[in-house]
């Protein structure tokens, strides 16, 4: 199986994995069909999809199908089907932000942080716990910018203008309370209880494995591989940031961690100095997902 993952991806593979996680989507929300999952699934599929066109841009996936079916498993095991706008927001927002700082373009990077600012404080206002996504965008600022004072502003009035419209609207609807919900460490209570993720600790292995190969190995990757990859690494801490400090039982979260795992352990596998072991390695991964889906769902 790892062997037909491998093979080159062409330009109809995106429209069947989309197509795929259209069934998902479908399925998972067809039992429980109401206004507002509707919008919520919508949104999520989005998301979800956009995704796909991130491990182009990002560039890491040697254009094989195999991050591609990780990223679609990851999806169908995490996915509860009743998600919660917030995080679908999340994930769109997510897939925006990273297709606009992973574009190939230099001019379009350079005056999308207007709109990157737009996307965070969108995030925020939906999901309050997405707050290290900020930490995110400004580390790459500082790592990658030439002018990074005109960027801090493009990126501060960004979420400005989205912040003032946010306001101006709750004032003139009468909605003059404050949630103090919108603190990050309002009624902090990190995760405790670890005992369903068991079944992912195999992939947690994989993926800490993942990154010390990459370091081991670091002297022998491209500046551009170099770059992309601790570009990811980023990405990665911000969404445990969150989970870590805010996910408890809502397991969904899980799914900000899908396209960087994906790319992570296709990588992996694909390193790997015996073929039995990449084989291996691919039906655990599978083997896991799936096993959480059912303890979770049933």
């Amino acid at each position: 199986m790892f062997r037909l993952l491998s093979k080159e991806s062409n330009i109809f593979s995106v429209p069947v994995y989309i197509g795929i996680l259209l069934l998902i989507v479908i399925s998972f929300n067809i039992l429980n069909f109401s206004t507002f999952y509707f919008i919520s699934a919508v949104i999520t599929f989005a998301g979800v999809a956009l995704g796909y066109f991130c491990f182009n841009t990002i560039a890491l996936n040697y254009q094989s199908h195999l991050p591609l079916f990780l990223y679609t498993a990851f999806v169908f095991a995490f996915y509860p089907g009743d998600l919660d706008i917030g995080i679908s927001v999340a994930l769109f927002t997510n897939s925006i932000i990273l297709l606009l700082l992973t574009n190939t373009e230099m001019s379009v990077r350079k005056n999308a942080y207007l709109l990157v600012g737009a996307f965070l404080a969108i995030n925020f206002i939906f999901l309050p716990t997405t707050w290290p996504m900020v930490l995110f965008v400004i580390l790459h600022i500082i790592g990658t910018s030439d002018r990074i004072g005109l960027h801090f502003f493009r990126l501060l009035f960004g979420m400005f203008l989205i912040a003032g419209s946010y306001f101006s609207i709750a004032y003139f609807l009468g909605l003059n309370s404050w949630n103090p919900a919108y603190f990050p460490f309002y009624d902090f209570k990190p995760t405790q209880d670890f005992s369903k993720l068991l079944w992912l600790s195999p992939i947690a292995l994989m993926m800490i494995y993942a990154v010390i190969d990459h370091f081991n190995h670091f002297n022998l990757k491209s500046p551009s591989s170099k770059f992309k990859y601790s570009f990811l690494l980023v990405f990665t801490l911000a969404q445990l940031a969150t989970i870590v400090l805010y996910m408890g039982k809502h397991y969904e979260y899980l799914l900000l961690l899908a396209l960087p795992a994906s790319i992570m352990l296709s990588r992996m596998l694909r390193f790997l100095p015996k073929y039995w072991m990449r084989e291996l390695g691919l039906w655990v991964i599978i083997f896991c997902l799936v096993i959480f889906k059912l303890t979770n769902y049933f």
